[in-house]
């Protein structure tokens, strides 16, 4: 590897770091949105990052990529097909009591607060 190679990987390297430090950073501000920002607008930008010049996704045969968009669009797809009734405590057929004794204790006895 030449040394503009070994470059090329040093700002990658540079950039990976900057982003790590505004993911902690940024919700010490305590805003929401930027929190959520940060936390994944940032984790996005690294895992494209990561994917395209550590793992050299480019330079692999096409189908392969496909099958990866493919993949993760199935994930997607029953994730959001299952979550409204799996975040529900009630259904039509079932009570999540787990769910609700939790939530339940939880407004009874707060946790203590850290700051």
């Amino acid at each position: 590897m030449g040394q503009a190679g070994e470059a090329h990987y040093i700002k990658i390297w540079k950039i990976l770091t900057v982003l790590l430090v505004i993911s902690v950073v940024g919700p010490m501000a305590e805003i929401k949105v930027l929190t959520l920002i940060t936390a994944f607008g940032v984790a996005l930008v690294k895992a494209y990052l990561v994917a395209k010049h550590f793992m050299h996704i480019p330079l692999e045969p096409k189908w392969l990529t496909q099958l990866l968009i493919m993949g993760m669009a199935i994930i997607l797809v029953f994730f959001f097909g299952v979550a409204p009734d799996v975040m529900k405590h009630e259904g039509a057929n079932w009570e999540h009591t787990t769910a609700i004794e939790f939530v339940e204790n939880a407004k009874k006895n707060p946790p203590a607060d850290h700051h």
